[in-house]
């Protein structure tokens, strides 16, 4: 798939899949937003914007105001890839932020999947 293609799509026409599969698996919206105030540091108001904006994939990890490096310890595979060898980092920011929501769609702690 063409890289740009995914980083000017609209975060908020996926993050409803994000909200989907988790509320799917018995998980909540909360807990989502949790996971992604951790990994980019955003907060509800900021997140809100984003969406609001329909900020795309580019602009919305430009922007984090801290991108958690405890990142860097999310390793497994995802959409066929192992998420540590991605050598383009917004490639890899997004595929983290896909791997995160995979864990608790699968019910591995909240505690687990920010790498406490």
């Amino acid at each position: 798939m063409d890289n740009t293609r995914v980083y000017r799509m609209p975060f908020a026409s996926v993050y409803p899949h994000y909200v989907a599969k988790a509320e799917k698996k018995g998980r909540t919206k909360k807990e989502l937003d949790t996971l992604i105030f951790w990994l980019t540091g955003y907060d509800a108001r900021s997140l809100k914007k984003h969406l609001d904006a329909k900020s795309d994939f580019e602009t919305f990890f430009a922007e984090a105001p801290r991108f958690n490096p405890d990142a860097a310890k999310i390793t497994g595979l995802i959409c066929g890839y192992r998420v540590e060898e991605i050598k383009e980092p917004l490639m890899q920011k997004i595929r983290y932020l896909d791997k995160i929501v995979d864990e608790l769609a699968k019910g591995r702690t909240m505690e687990k999947i920010m790498r406490k």
